[in-house]
């Protein structure tokens, strides 16, 4: 049976997880990272050097990046779905992954900190206020992208979602101000009609 490992309050964990469940594929999860340790022991970090989650056993091949794990989870087990078989509806799915990390990942990232991993005595309000004005403009172009289209990659849902997905939940919920997005927020309904989102995605922050 395929292992995972990692905590489920990991974005990067809840895409596998949200991935596996829409898959309705068979897993075992081993809870690893922050309070649970594991990521440090040598048998972990033979496994991924990086010492980071998740990282998966499918069968003996070892793999580490969440948005690696969903490529190659969707193309192993949903050719022609989550990984479209048409090359340049699937190249779209896969610039909005890489999108995220590379784009939303590092501006979400210092507010989620500040605002749910920080004390509330040791907060910089005033830097995390600042940081939080920096989300909106880059979510314009997600905004933008979503006119006339159900999903990321066109009319169906594709593994590119899982991510941005998983993103658009953690702005929703961070409790910061947000300018109105008509598509955003017509695609997260959307979103909240899958189940796995809601199981896996759709948690309190921790």
């Amino acid at each position: 049976m395929l292992k995972v490992w990692g905590r489920v309050n990991s974005i990067n964990v809840q895409k596998v997880l949200w991935v596996l469940d829409e898959l309705k594929q068979p897993y075992q999860r081993i809870d690893a990272g922050m309070a649970f340790g594991v990521v440090n022991e040598p048998a972990y970090k033979k496994m991924n050097p990086n010492s980071r989650v998740p990282t998966i056993d499918d069968g003996g091949f070892v793999l580490w990046e969440s948005n690696a794990i969903v490529r190659y989870l969707a193309a192993k087990h949903a050719g022609g779905s989550l990984w479209p078989a048409d090359l340049k509806v699937r190249a779209d799915a896969d610039r909005w992954m890489d999108w995220a990390t590379s784009t939303i990942q590092p501006l979400i990232t210092p507010v989620f900190w500040g605002l749910i991993r920080t004390p509330a005595e040791k907060r910089d309000m005033a830097k995390i206020n600042a940081d939080a004005e920096k989300i909106p403009p880059a979510f314009q172009v997600l905004e933008q992208c979503l006119e006339g289209r159900q999903y990321v990659a066109g009319a169906s849902f594709t593994m590119g979602d899982i991510p941005i997905g998983a993103f658009v939940y953690r702005w929703s919920a961070l409790e910061i101000k947000r300018p109105a997005m008509k598509n955003i927020e017509a695609y997260y309904k959307r979103l909240q009609e899958r189940p796995a989102f809601k199981k896996f995605v759709m948690l309190p922050l921790s």
